[in-house]
């Protein structure tokens, strides 16, 4: 019988990449995973539009830090930064087909003791939510800003980063 690792931090992209902007996280995750070295009680996973799903990936995490599109009534290209509680009620305001399952994840993850000690999302105000895989220019200028942003969250937590 295989054992699943027990990572300490996950980091979760989420979003639709058939969607524009809507797609950023995952590619925020696809840079952070090419350009810096992760440690191994870290896992950085590619959560596209799975939701509920995502919960099998929460055991035994202590951090999670989630970065996606947001809707947050800002101009496109807006960096934005929740932590905590505001995570899961933040999402309540969003519509997208990803965002009906992640907060009923964090929900049951609460439940079944699941839930992580620390919670920040680092999220940008889309520009296109129109059917395409590439991004806005303006989002894709955005995305080394949050790669930045996740690397500094993951030093903030104890974890060493390194190119």
């Amino acid at each position: 019988m295989f054992e699943k690792p027990v990572y300490q931090t996950l980091v979760l992209g989420v979003g639709n990449t058939l969607m524009g902007d809507e797609g950023v996280g995952v590619h925020v995750i696809e840079r952070l995973l090419a350009e810096y070295k992760i440690p191994n009680e870290v896992q950085v996973l590619d959560g596209g539009v799975l939701g509920m799903d995502l919960l099998y990936y929460l055991e035994g995490v202590e951090n999670l830090l989630l970065v996606d599109a947001v809707e947050a009534r800002k101009e496109p290209g807006t960096i934005i930064r929740l932590e905590g509680d505001e995570v899961p009620a933040f999402f309540s305001l969003k519509i997208s087909p990803h965002q009906v399952g992640v907060p009923d994840m964090l929900a049951v993850a609460k439940l079944k003791d699941l839930y992580p000690k620390r919670i920040v999302l680092w999220g940008i105000q889309p520009q296109f939510l129109e059917m395409g895989l590439e991004m806005s220019p303006l989002i894709e200028s955005k995305v080394d800003i949050l790669v930045g942003n996740a690397v500094d969250q993951l030093k903030a937590w104890g974890h060493v980063i390194t190119t």
